[in-house]
């Protein structure tokens, strides 16, 4: 034990002086970083195996993000397609889920959304996890994935299969939600595109949790973005690069995912679409500094991102960033704006050679208590990015708090340009530059953390460098930890190799490191266990592992441990072994653990002095400062053991021990001890009992005491009294040495019949090995019995067979066996070169070689294997370390070398440079070709079966087969020995047997490839004597040669002449055997083997006999055929000539219609323009009138409520004097009792609602309501506007505030769909404000030409049948109204007399199909024709006399006796029904409505009655009338020429139309439509939109579709006219081309697209150029200011004045007022400007005026 704890020390100074010398160093040495200036390299690479791989997990799919939960011991760990939950110490399986992979597009919204659609095919696409934390005071993770468009899932903590939070919720009892797309849309949507997450802390007045999220725009325009024809881009609206979420999932759902700020847009950072291209962001990775702050202290997320180079341009780079946003200060805290605390800063790693020296690629960060350490790489492409591409930097956090508040200083209160400016590359840093803010003094946290009135993300324009402090190739991710004073860090590589650094100032520059997973990257992010910092996880490309900081187990002796200068170990001297301190008892105690900060010399110690012992004396041994006396006596066993050890020790009888003499003379020495120097052994004399004296005999030394002795000694024979063996051997017992063989014998008797070997070489050490028969029992049976010659050969314990077997160190003389001595010689070795990675077989030459039991041959001091014979030697050659020439040296029984002069020249190895073809069928066996050089030392090499040499470059191998198609790493093996890349070992720091294991050669296996005949056949006929030739279709993907076709039929080859891409030629030219009749034609390529067809060989005799059978059944065939073919025949032609004449009657019928319409097209539009001049004036409604039915069209429960149609009472003269009513223009009528509290309560709201605060926050608490429906928004945005009528420059200024909020929302989201709806109560607000101010437009410039289409329209339709049930007509410009049969119709002009309207008989147009009812509406509107609508009598009402002779006359009705029934179905009585002359005369009157039992005719049944058309027509039933079965059918398509006829008659009216709308008068130009206009851009430029179509979308929405469509699609909005449902169906029609005159969308029109669009698809693109001309107009007026216009609205206000019942609207607005009044209470305490103008407390007031009144008085109205 003192020796070798004594050489404890010196042996471990001689390890590390015997190891091999450290990797070679970087090419530069780097300059000390000034943030730790002892900072130097302690791990060496004799301590590459400090590491120990503990637990590993592998993953089917690669690995994508993990996140460990110490609290539980859990680690979850996120693959594609599959999530895992492990457990933390051994990482076995608890729990997994399949999250993939789905169908699904990139150019898809998500089918979370209800209203989601898509036209995009959806494929089976992978989920790439992006985002995995863990949320623990919720008990969720939170798993983002690929998919979706970035969807992310709430998963159970404790069991990662279940759902934690279905979201979107899923049906009932759940409330639905309404989803948006941005609230799916959070993370990346390309597997390769980056994103970032991070849980933050909750903020003030939030019941949970937020989401940090940083993702790589993958939208339209960036390398992610699929390559088609699309320009759909879901990603730019609904995913911002940074953003924060709520992740509160138990409150409402509705908010979950949402940007959790409001507005919205203070917590997104967006990149402005055009700087996209310049800012391509790459997000490393989200973390808090400090993780957990002491209460009240700062807390800060960092975000570490790159942008990257742009694309093609080689001046650009890439930057590394750091991003700073502030969290709320402890619990509670207020959170800030993301834009208001958002900073960036770059990080500049470079050493001091100039910009080539510059690492501007952040890789890798993990942040430490006071510093930053990050990996960056070199920029790829620069000229030293293969030496050393890759660097770790250190940063001060103290750095960057002090950069961040000197930037601010410099932003707003002492500006430096040069310093820091606005983020202008983010839609959020539209704005102002820095500026100083006047008598303004930053607080610190206002410094650190911006504030409400420095709402600026900021840039700070100077980096923070640092210097590198370690540089290795390929480095990927970094982890550190601080352990004794020192910091250790570990660095993942892209080659799967884990390598720890320590930092301190010991040692010299130097690493180590181990592999964890070959040829996989370690992942950028590696975190400490928790629970226990000893452990470390990480993650590869398809491993999950758990490595152990330190394997301090390895080292053996305290200097060993403490030499090693690991931070991590120490020497444990309690327990006297290498652990960590946590594994150490007491290890807090001095001297119980020594660390390696404290060196070798504090190593427990224990010296010997003299260093030479002799056995006979003591000494005394110091351990550290005591002195101690030590003898080894063995312990006390027996008097034997003790006497015959070689110490001096003595047997103590009274102490029964074994003591050394200086006990003994305390206290055995009046007692004599025993002492025997040799142990004695027994005599035997011959086979005879004799008695020998043997006094003395048993004394070996000087021992004076033991010649007086006399001791007995027993003769005795063994064949004696011993008839069997166990009696023989059982006398052992006795001391007699028998054993039986053939009877009891002495152990002596011994019968040897081998000896090998029986030569050896002279200079000795031969070990003999004698096998015979009795050759002892036991070891000591045959000790010192052996010789050879005079010399004495010791047996050997270790190869000693009992009775049979021995096995000495010399050689043997006993009987008559003895061995010969020889000498052997070596002459020469080939070969004498060979690679230096070795496994070179040589030869050595000589003779006498096979003498001698050991051979030994020695290439540079190492013994390979060896096979030998009489001449030759036969070794591999081990690996050398250097090329050069080595001794060999040949030794025989470990003496010394046989020939001194015998080398070996170490060569450099071979070197693989390509490998061709690099494709291979699966099957395998196809011959690649290697290249490269020094192959002439190449004696074998293999990558799975045999090779050829070629040369000294080339050699061909045999592909190995696959078990599927996939891209495989070739290893090759060379002369035995595993083939490695030396530059690959040099740079990238690979151990050389990792290196060995991995290869960049790769072999791609396809299919095998697939053969056929040219028509597929499986048998092929062919006769003896004929030439054959085959042609084969190939499917192949190889990109094989001819040379590799094998081609054969039976055991013939075919000869290949022609090889295409898909076909081959061969020919056979010798003949084929007709032995067997059938060869088998088969292609081999490599193994693969392929039978396509067989070949059928017959004689030609056979041939003839079958060609004559079959051309005999053909002939019979042809002669049936002709038959059939005559027969049929003259059946078709009687068909055909039946058929041609009904073709005749139908073109004849198609070309007479088409006639009529062409004559109609010519004729219609004189008539119509001479019909249309009328005398009397347009029947404009009177502007209240306008504005009622404007804004309330039937959205309103005031209307639906108050709106009341009086009954029609005519007067004397028959007109209908009395107007509809409206409650708005009336009085408000309440009791008097109630008015003056109700005035008074009015007054005080009004007043309310003329405070802008408080009008915006009623608006935004009401629409918050759930239940605040679509209707109620629309009632209240009218009431408003009635309201605030006479001050509409005030209502103008709410509605923009209003509309800023919409844009904002709408530019989040997708801000081409805004103003598309009227869903918001200012979306009706602008419908309102731009009925008011175009009203003076509509009425002196679109009235006049918009009547006059009417009139045409109405006069047209007229002009042609109608079918009074239906409503379908012969001329329409909707083809689902029109009439499809060709009804004769004939005009009637009949003479009419009415009293009534102020004319007594006029002459009246009628076709003879006209119903009666029919007649009496042309008749009122003859006769009406200069009195409003309103005022005509109903058809109803007057009865309608002919008087067929002056004594005879007939009431006309629609349905009476005389009604014809058809099919069951009554028709309805028309002119030619009763057979009305031309100029018949007719009288009108009014009549009793209680006669009037028919009501309305279009309200009557259409299984009872039918007037042209019967339904059955429309049907096509087979069973018609007899009528009916007459009438001339033909195609129904062909009336749509009736379509082009109607257009081409309102042409005229419909263009003139158009005109007046988008055209601007000089004297009147539209002052309302050029200021919403500016302030649509101004916004637009605000928020960084500059795409033009969005812009004119906009314009679009807001004025054509909101205003003019409404107004096109209900002129009784504007005239005092009747709109039938045919005239709506046209002006749908015409409502439509303009619309699409408007859109920007090209049309995609077929013969399969609506007429409806085909229509007007001529006209759309001039209407287009028209509108465009329009907007360009506007735009080109003078801008107006704000007094002009505020100018223009008070005229409009002022003309219109006193037109409305204000209190009446302020009474309905009151109404919701009241029933959201808690919601609305609840909005004013929160807005800090209400609170302080007590908004609240008057809101109150006049809730207390208002509610003990209003109802009750309103009850009693």
């Amino acid at each position: 034990m003192a020796r070798r704890a004594a050489g404890g020390a010196p042996l471990s100074a001689r390890a590390a002086a015997a190891s091999p010398p450290p990797p070679r160093p970087p090419r530069r040495a780097p300059r000390p970083c000034p943030l730790l200036p002892p900072l130097l390299l302690l791990l060496g690479a004799a301590r590459a195996g400090a590491l120990e791989v503990q637990r590993r997990f592998p993953s089917p799919t690669p690995t994508n993000n993990f996140a460990l939960d110490g609290a539980a011991g859990t680690v979850y760990l996120a693959a594609v397609n599959r999530l895992y939950q492990l457990s933390g110490a051994n990482l076995s399986l608890e729990a997994e889920a399949a999250v993939g992979p789905v169908a699904d597009s990139p150019l898809c919204h998500a089918p979370q959304l209800p209203q989601a659609s898509c036209e995009h095919p959806r494929r089976l696409t992978d989920n790439y996890n992006k985002i995995l934390q863990l949320d623990p005071g919720q008990g969720l993770v939170v798993a983002c994935g690929s998919i979706y468009q970035g969807f992310c899932q709430l998963r159970r903590r404790g069991n990662i299969s279940a759902v934690a939070v279905r979201f979107p919720p899923a049906a009932p009892p759940a409330e639905p939600v309404t989803v948006f797309p941005s609230m799916l849309n959070v993370a990346a949507n390309h597997p390769n595109a980056s994103t970032v997450g991070l849980v933050l802390p909750p903020a003030a007045g939030s019941g949970g949790s937020r989401l940090l999220v940083g993702a790589t725009y993958t939208g339209y325009g960036s390398a992610f973005f699929p390559r088609n024809r699309s320009l759909e881009d879901h990603r730019f609206e609904n995913t911002p690069e940074i953003a924060i979420r709520s992740l509160d999932a138990r409150g409402d759902l509705a908010k979950l995912f949402t940007f959790d700020l409001n507005p919205s847009d203070d917590n997104i950072l967006k990149i402005k679409q055009g700087a996209k291209e310049q800012h391509k962001l790459g997000f490393v990775r989200a973390f808090l500094h400090p993780p957990e702050p002491p209460p009240g202290a700062p807390s800060y997320a960092y975000l570490a991102l790159n942008s990257e180079a742009r694309a093609g341009d080689k001046e650009s780079q890439a930057r590394s960033l750091l991003a700073r946003i502030c969290l709320p200060r402890g619990a509670g805290g207020d959170a800030k704006k993301l834009t208001e605390s958002y900073i960036q800063l770059g990080l500049q790693c470079a050493g001091g050679a100039g910009r080539g020296d510059l690492y501007s690629r952040l890789v890798s960060v993990f942040p430490a208590r006071e510093l930053l350490f990050a990996v960056f790489e070199r920029p790829q492409g620069s000229p030293a990015a293969r030496a050393t591409p890759a660097a770790l930097c250190a940063f001060r956090f103290a750095d960057v708090q002090a950069a961040i508040r000197a930037a601010r200083n410099a932003c707003f209160v002492e500006p430096a340009p040069d310093v820091v400016a606005v983020l202008d590359s983010v839609v959020q840093g539209t704005g102002p530059a820095c500026e100083r803010k006047r008598n303004i003094q930053l607080q610190p946290e206002q410094l650190d953390c911006g504030a409400a009135h420095l709402q600026h993300p900021l840039s700070i324009l100077q980096p923070l460098k640092a210097t590198p402090v370690f540089r290795a190739p390929g480095l990927s991710s970094v982890a550190v930890a601080s352990v004794s004073n020192y910091t250790v860090v570990f660095l993942g590589t892209v080659s799967g190799r884990l390598l720890k650094v320590g930092l301190g100032g010991m040692g010299g520059p130097s690493w180590g490191g181990r592999g964890v997973a070959y040829g996989e990257p370690v992942h950028h992010v590696m975190q400490f266990d928790p629970a226990d910092p000893g452990y470390l996880y990480l993650m590869t490309s398809h491993q999950m592992a758990r490595v152990k900081v330190a394997a301090c187990a390895v080292h053996t002796t305290c200097g060993d441990c403490v030499g090693a200068a690991d931070a991590y170990c120490g020497w444990c001297a309690l327990e006297t072994r290498c652990t960590l301190q946590q594994d150490c008892a007491n290890s807090s105690q001095r001297h119980f653990w020594t660390s390696a900060s404290e060196g070798p010399s504090r190593c427990p110690t224990m010296t010997v002095l003299p260093a030479e012992i002799d056995v006979h004396q003591e000494y005394s041994v110091s351990h550290g400062e005591s002195w101690h006396s030590c003898l080894r006596c063995p312990l006390p066993s027996s008097c034997t053991s003790c006497l015959s050890a070689q110490w001096p020790c003595f047997w103590c009888a009274q102490q029964h021990a074994c003591v050394s003499n200086q006990l003994w003379l305390l206290h055995c020495a009046e007692h004599r001890p025993w002492r025997v120097w040799r142990t004695w052994t027994h005599l035997w004399v011959g086979h005879h009992s004799t008695r020998v004296s043997a006094e003395g005999a048993v004394v070996m030394g000087a021992l004076t005491h033991a010649a007086s002795m006399s001791l007995p000694v027993e003769v005795y024979n063994c064949a004696m009294g011993s008839p069997d063996c166990s009696q023989c051997l059982g006398r052992e017992d006795l001391g007699h040495l028998c054993v039986w063989s053939d009877g009891c014998q002495l152990h002596s008797s011994s019968v040897p019949w081998q000896i090998e070997p029986l030569s050896g070489p002279l200079d000795g050490g031969t070990l003999l090995t004698i096998r015979g028969r009795n050759l002892g029992r036991r070891l000591s049976d045959v000790a010192h019995g052996v010789w050879v010659g005079s010399v004495a050969c010791e047996p050997l314990a270790n190869r000693y067979t009992v009775s049979e077997d021995h096995t000495w160190g010399e050689s043997l003389r006993p009987h008559h066996l003895s061995p010969s001595l020889q000498l052997p010689l070596v002459q020469f070795l080939e070969p004498d070169k060979g690679p230096k990675a070795g496994g070179t077989r040589i030869i050595i030459h000589g003779s006498d070689l096979h003498v001698g039991s050991e051979l030994q041959v020695l290439v540079n001091d190492t013994e390979p294997c060896t096979e030998r014979t009489e001449t030759s030697i036969t070794c591999t050659v081990p690996e050398g370390a250097l090329p050069a020439p080595v001794p060999v040296c040949v030794r025989f029984e470990r003496r010394g070398c046989v020939r001194s002069n015998l080398t070996f020249q170490y060569m450099q190895n071979p070197v693989i440079t390509a490998i061709s073809p690099r494709r291979s069928p699966v099957s395998g066996g196809r011959t690649i070709t290697v290249a490269g050089e020094r192959f002439h030392m190449v004696q074998n090499v293999s990558m799975a079966v045999h090779h050829i040499v070629l040369n000294s470059t080339l050699i061909t191998c045999p592909s190995p087969g696959a078990l599927s198609n996939a891209s495989a790493p070739v290893d090759f093996f060379i002369n035995g020995r595993a083939y490695a890349d030396e530059a690959a070992v040099a740079e990238e720091l690979l151990d050389p047997d990792e290196a060995r294991r991995g290869s960049r050669f790769r072999l791609d296996y396809l299919p095998d490839p697939q053969f056929s005949t040219a028509k597929r056949e499986k048998w092929i006929k062919h006769h003896p004597g004929e030439p054959l030739t085959l042609v084969i279709h190939v499917s192949d993907s190889l990109g094989l040669e001819s040379h590799e076709y094998r081609i054969k039929i039976g055991q013939v080859a075919c000869d290949i002449q022609i090889v295409s891409d898909r076909v081959i030629h061969c020919s056979v030219n010798e003949s084929l055997g007709t032995a067997e009749g059938q060869l088998p034609i088969t292609i081999q390529v490599g193994n693969f083997n392929q039978t396509i067809a067989t070949l059928q060989l017959g004689g030609s005799e056979t041939a003839i006999i079958v060609s004559i059978v079959i051309c005999s059944v053909l002939l019979l065939l042809s002669v049936v055929a002709l038959f059939v073919f005559c027969t049929k025949s003259r059946r078709a032609e009687r068909y055909w000539q039946k058929t041609l004449l009904q073709m005749e009657e139908m073109e004849s019928q198609i070309r007479e219609e088409i006639r009529k319409g062409f004559a109609e097209l010519q004729t219609d539009m004189t008539d119509l323009t001479k019909e249309l001049n009328r005398s009397q004036g347009i029947p404009f409604l009177e502007y209240k009138h306008f504005v009622t039915r404007t804004f309330f069209p039937k959205c309103s429960s005031l209307y639906e409520e108050r709106y009341v149609l009086p009954s029609q009472t005519l007067n004397s003269q028959g007109s209908c004097p009395v107007q509809e009513t409206h409650p708005l223009l009336g009085e408000w009528k309440i009791p008097e009792s109630c008015r003056p509290n109700m005035e008074e309560g009015i007054s005080l709201f009004s007043s309310l609602l003329n405070n802008k605060h408080f009008l915006i926050v009623f608006v935004h608490a009401l629409e918050q309501q759930k239940d605040f429906a679509v209707r109620d928004r629309c009632s209240l945005a009218s009431l408003l506007t009635i309201a605030l009528h006479g001050k509409l420059e005030y209502y103008t200024g709410i509605m923009k505030e209003l509309l800023v909020d919409l844009i904002d929302a709408s530019a989040a989201k997708n801000p081409k769909l805004m103003l598309r709806r009227t869903e918001s109560v200012v979306e009706k607000m602008l419908t309102n404000w731009m009925s008011i101010c175009m009203y003076s437009c509509l009425r002196e410039t679109v009235g006049e030409p918009f009547f006059l289409l009417l009139c045409a329209i109405k006069q047209q339709i007229n002009k042609g049948s109608i079918d009074a049930i239906t409503g379908k007509a012969r001329y329409t410009l909707n083809e689902e109204w029109l009439l499809r049969e060709n009804i004769e119709a004939k005009p009637r002009n009949l003479n009419v007399s009415f009293q009534g309207c102020g004319m007594d008989s006029l002459s009246v147009r009628a076709m003879d199909t006209d119903t009666l009812t029919q007649v009496k509406e042309k008749i009122l509107e003859a006769f009406c024709k200069n009195v409003p609508y309103s005022q005509w009598p109903r058809a109803e009402d007057v009865d309608l006399e002919w008087f067929a002779s002056s004594t005879q006359s007939y009431i006309l009705r629609d349905l009476d006796d005389t009604s014809v029934v058809e099919d069951g179905r009554k028709k309805l009585n028309t002119l030619a029904h009763y057979k009305i002359p031309e100029g018949a005369s007719l009288a009108m009157s009014l009549t009793d409505k209680k006669d009037n039992t028919l009501g309305r005719v279009k309200d009557l049944d259409t299984e009872k009655y039918f007037h042209l058309v019967l339904p059955t027509d429309e049907l096509a039933e087979p069973k018609k009338s007899h009528r009916q079965s007459h009438r001339k059918k033909v195609l129904p398509e062909i009336y749509l020429t009736r379509l082009l006829s109607t257009k081409g008659t309102l042409q005229k009216f419909l263009d003139d139309l158009f005109k007046a709308i988008l055209s601007i008068r000089e004297d009147k130009p539209p002052l309302a439509v050029k200021y919403f206009f500016d302030f649509l851009e101004e916004q637009a430029e605000k928020r960084g939109i500059s795409d033009p179509d969005t812009l004119h979308i906009w314009k679009t929405n807001s004025l054509p579709l909101r205003f003019w469509v409404n107004i096109l699609k209900n002129p009784q909005f504007v005239f005092d006219i009747d709109k039938t449902d045919h005239i709506d169906a046209c002006l749908s029609v015409i409502a439509q081309a303009f619309i699409d005159a408007c859109s920007i969308s090209d049309l995609q029109l077929g013969k399969d697209s609506p007429t409806n669009k085909l229509l007007y698809a001529k006209e759309i693109p001039e209407y287009r150029k028209i509108v465009q001309r329009y907007y360009k107009q506007i735009h080109d007026m003078t801008p107006l200011s704000e007094q002009e216009m505020n100018a223009h609205l008070a005229e409009e206000s002022r003309k219109y004045q006193n037109e409305f019942n204000t209190n009446v609207a302020m009474a309905e607005i009151y109404k919701y007022a009241k029933r959201y009044r808690t919601q609305i209470m609840t909005a004013l305490e929160a807005n800090p400007t209400a609170r302080r103008t007590q908004l609240q407390h008057k809101f109150e007031q006049v809730v207390a005026l208002m509610e003990d009144n209003i109802y009750e008085c309103y009850s009693e109205a």
